[in-house]
Parts: structure tokens; sequence; C-alpha cells
């Protein structure tokens, strides 16, 4: 398949006589597919599968659930979290068959890059031991029977001031096989302080090369890339998945998971970049004029994080001028193709939540994960708390019909401006002001039912009809309510940003409210928030989603 194009997907579903597609670019992290094969490029700095139930997607989650044709992808090899490079999944159980058997007989040929700051005395050697955990770290030992051989060939290719190149090839596969017998032979890699090596923004060990024998023809195949040293990878693990042209709005630090930005959170819309700081972290994170923790910004607003948001003046929220040139009264991003307004004149909020990009993508294509059936056009889709309705402008353009429900009329008119934006008629959608609680009890009586309901709601409201609304306490009786106007077999998407509502009492309140309503969950699909929002130990994950497909 053409890397760039996926334009017979629609055609061919409707050949089929199933749900047309709609399509979006294939992210830049592909560098090869066909009918048995997908070949990434892995960034630095992102895990090849999810370390946890509810941490963020790996590559292989995320590649996974994004298309249909990706949905019995399988991992035939790995890399570490912060070493980038070639990986290949197969997408048939043929092709898993045939690159599992050339894997364990080490007919797959692998060639690493790595750097060094630090001198050899010998351009050419073989590591040759065993390698058992110590702890965190893992350490080589020699060769003795019972135990696992690790077999590793360094050449050195280029040398300089800065350091010495080496073409490494690892013979066997053990855990950290590389960087173990790289310290063992004195030359620990750049960026790996765990053995012994010089701090650095990344870990200088990349897969450059990789072939074998196509699993269908048996022809030798193989592709290579450049290990990018000198590029930012943070900036790498943002290219691997935002296709430029067809999205320039996204986050481009999230604070503790990106190096030199704890308490700071940096967004790109469009032209401009908007930086939120926390105050009680210290410095806002700008240095001279143009650069935002050593990334490159040409127009920057700030604003800082406001813990007394519902107390705040008119104003005070509003993103602040610092450099470059200034924002008009509204502008237009793009996200998958679809186009939305941006204010930076409305507060906390400027028109879009970035972290529910890939969602938003869900609606668009009609596909939720693997294992999900499509979600076609003509279907009824209710938006709950729609806010500027970017949800539903994606579901309308995916075919169906939608009705944005929302306390404020000036973000539904919003809403409508967003329609219009995307060559939509909001005439031929509903937009409904008023409490999402009074609505779907007034809908539910009279019988109106919907195939998809979108929960998203925010961590506090308040209404003159209900009073205040907290997610943390009132996500389960919302769920409950919601089935009242959902279809047999329809689909409900339960999401919230809670922070202090964690994941287990999230879906434990989901499927309390599903219990109580008398509906069974016949599909479940998790969704953490997207790359660009990574998750560590020093900023956690908050975005809480699950798609549910009920009896």
């Amino acid at each position: 398949m053409d890397r760039g194009s996926q334009s017979d997907t629609a055609s061919g579903a409707e050949e089929a006589g199933c749900a047309p597609v709609r399509s979006t670019a294939l992210p830049p992290c592909v560098v090869f597919e066909d009918d048995d094969l997908l070949v990434v490029n892995k960034p630095p700095g992102w895990n090849t599968h999810a370390p946890s139930p509810y941490a963020g997607e790996g590559i292989y989650e995320w590649l996974r659930h994004r298309e249909p044709r990706w949905s019995d992808l399988s991992i035939l090899h790995r890399l570490d979290k912060e070493t980038s490079g070639l990986m290949v999944f197969g997408k048939t159980p043929e092709a898993n068959r045939s690159l599992a058997r050339q894997f364990e007989q080490r007919q797959v040929r692998k060639v690493y890059r790595m750097r060094t700051d630090r001198k050899s005395m010998r351009d050419e050697w073989t590591a040759d031991s065993s390698i058992i955990r110590a702890g965190d770290r893992y350490v080589a030992r020699p060769r003795a029977a019972g135990m696992d051989p690790a077999e590793t060939r360094f050449r050195a290719v280029a040398s300089g001031d800065d350091g010495t190149e080496w073409e490494v090839v690892p013979v066997t596969g053990r855990t950290h096989q590389i960087r173990v017998h790289a310290a063992e032979g004195g030359i620990p890699l750049l960026g790996d302080p765990l053995y012994g090596g010089t701090p650095a923004p990344r870990l200088h060990l990349a897969a450059c090369r990789l072939s074998f024998a196509h699993p269908r023809t048996g022809e030798t195949v193989g592709w290579s890339i450049d290990p990018e040293w000198a590029e930012d990878p943070r900036i790498l693990l943002r290219r691997a998945v935002i296709v430029p042209g067809e999205t320039d709005a996204f986050r481009c630090l999230n604070g503790g998971s990106d190096a030199g930005a704890r308490g700071l959170h940096l967004d790109a819309w469009g032209p401009f970049h908007l930086l939120y700081s926390d105050p009680e972290e210290g410095s806002p994170g700008w240095e001279t004029p143009g650069r935002v923790c050593g990334l490159e910004v040409l127009n920057l607003y700030h604003r800082p994080l406001n813990r007394r948001v519902g107390k705040s003046v008119v104003g005070e929220n509003d993103p602040k001028w610092v450099w470059g040139a200034t924002a008009p009264e509204s502008f237009n991003v793009r996200e998958n193709g679809v186009r939305y307004e941006i204010r930076f004149d409305q507060g906390y909020s400027v028109g879009l939540f970035l972290d529910q990009r890939d969602n938003r993508r869900r609606l668009l294509t009609g596909h939720v994960a693997a294992g999900f059936p499509p979600m076609g056009p003509g279907r009824e889709v209710l938006n709950c708390f729609a806010y500027t309705c970017a949800f539903s402008v994606c579901a309308a353009l995916a075919g169906a019909r939608t009705t944005s429900l929302d306390l404020s009329r000036k973000y539904l008119d919003w809403g409508r401006r967003n329609f219009s934006l995307n060559g939509l008629d909001p005439e031929g959608h509903g937009f409904v002001f008023g409490d999402v609680f009074d609505w779907m009890r007034r809908w539910a009586k009279r019988g109106r039912r919907f195939d998809t309901v979108l929960l998203d709601p925010p961590t506090f409201s308040r209404s003159k009809e209900r009073g205040d609304f907290r997610a943390e306490r009132d996500y389960g009786p919302l769920v409950e309510l919601a089935t009242s106007v959902l279809n047999p077999g329809g689909m409900l998407f339960a999401s919230t940003n809670a922070a202090r509502l964690e994941p287990e009492t999230f879906l434990a309140q989901v499927r309390g409210g599903l219990a109580r309503a008398g509906r069974r969950i016949v599909a479940e699909h998790w969704m953490p928030q997207p790359p660009d929002f990574p998750v560590s130990r020093d900023e956690p994950a908050y975005l809480k989603t699950v798609w549910l497909r009920l009896s």
C-alpha cells in the first residue's frame, strides 16, 4: 500500500456493503506497509507496549486500535522505551509464523547504531557472555552451562571530538544486551547513566537497519533509517504521530514527562503556541525570546495555572501575549483534516481539548478499536456537555445526525460555526441548550433514543435545574441516566479528566451505573491519553476514557 494514501478504504468498504470509512493519512512513524507487514520507526521515549493497564498506550496498542486492518497486529520483537528505530509487526497469522521462525533461528538481521563519548583501543570486537538481572540493572557474566548466551558484535564507523559512533549487531536478543555489553567493553552509551554513560537528552541507541525474508514471497526485504541524534527527542515523539498539513494543533511539552518541562505544558495552535505554567513550580518556562524549554517558539502566549477559576474576574484567565505575532480575535486550526475555530479571549479554554484528538478521530473514521464493529453513517449521536461541538463535527462528517447539548448558548453558537467551517449545514443537526440530566429525562419519557451517547463532562459544573455536578461523585448516576436514551446495541463513550478520580474507581462508577440500568457490556475499550500527552511518574495520567457497546 502507498504509505501516504488510503483513498481505497472508503470505496472498498462501500463495494463490500459495509459502512464507508473516512480515512486520514498514515502516521509518520509508518515506514512500510503491505498485506503482511507493518514496519515503523519508533521514536525514543515511547514504550513498545503499555507498561500497565492504565498507563499510556505503547506504539503497538496505539497502532493496533487505529486502523481496522491493523486489528490483528502481533508483536514479534521489542525495543526498550528509550531505544529508537525500526520495528516490524505481522498483520496475518502466516506472516507471524514466518517472522517468529526467522527471529528464533536468527535469520532476521538487525543492525543498530550507538554513540559514546568514551575512547576505545579497539575498532572491532565481539562480546560473548551471559546476562543476568541484578536489581534494576542487568550484568554480564561468563558463559556457563544452563545460562542463555548473549553475543554482540561492535564495529566503529565514525569518530570525532564529541565521541565515536558504532555499528552494533546483536546476534542474540537479551534484555539490555547492547547497553550491558557496551558498558562492559568500556564504551557506555551516551544518555545511559544506568550503565555508566554520560547523561544526554536521549539514549544514543537506534535500530537503523532491518532485513529478513518476506513471509509471502521469500525475497529479502529491508529498510534503513537515520537515527537523528541531534534532534530533540521531545520533537521526535510528536513527529512520529502528528501528520504535517493534516494536524497543526497538539501538545509539544507535557510537564514532567518531557525533560526540563516540569510544571509546564506547551500547546501548538496553528502558528501560535500557548504555554500553561504552574506558579508553584517557579519559572514560567521561557528563556530568551524565541525559545521555551529549549524548543523554538515563534509566537508565544502564556497563561499561569489558576486554581480558583470559578472565582476569577472576567479576562483574568485569558492567555497573555509574550512575543512574536499577535493572534487575531479568532483563527482556525486543523486536526485530522478537520477545521476548528480557536479564540484566546474566552478564558480558561480556547475552543478545543487536544487530549481528545484520538477519540475525535474514532468518530471521524467510524472505527473505535480492534473488536468493535464499525459505526456506520446515518447514526443518531447525542453529544452531552458538547462545548464547541468538536465531537459532533467529526460524527457529522462521518454521516451521523448529531444532537449537541450544552448549558452555554455561546458555545453552541461556536459549535455551529465549527460545522460551517467544515462544509456541514448546522440546520441538519440539533443544538440544544440546557441541563444534561434534565434533557435526558425528558427524552427518556418521550421515547427519544440515540445510537451513540458521548459523555465528557467537566470535572465540576453547576446548573439551576440540578445544582452542582462533580465527576468524582456523580459519574455513575450520569451513566445510568444516559442508558435510558441509548438504543440496544448502542455505543456509550464515557470520559473524564478528573485527576483525583482513579481509573479503577471511574470504571467502577461506570459499571455500577450500567448494572443499575440493567445494561450488559458487549465490548469495551479503555482509551488513555494520546502519545503527545506522555505519562510518567512525574506526570501521571489524568484523562480516563472507556468506549462501551451495550446490549
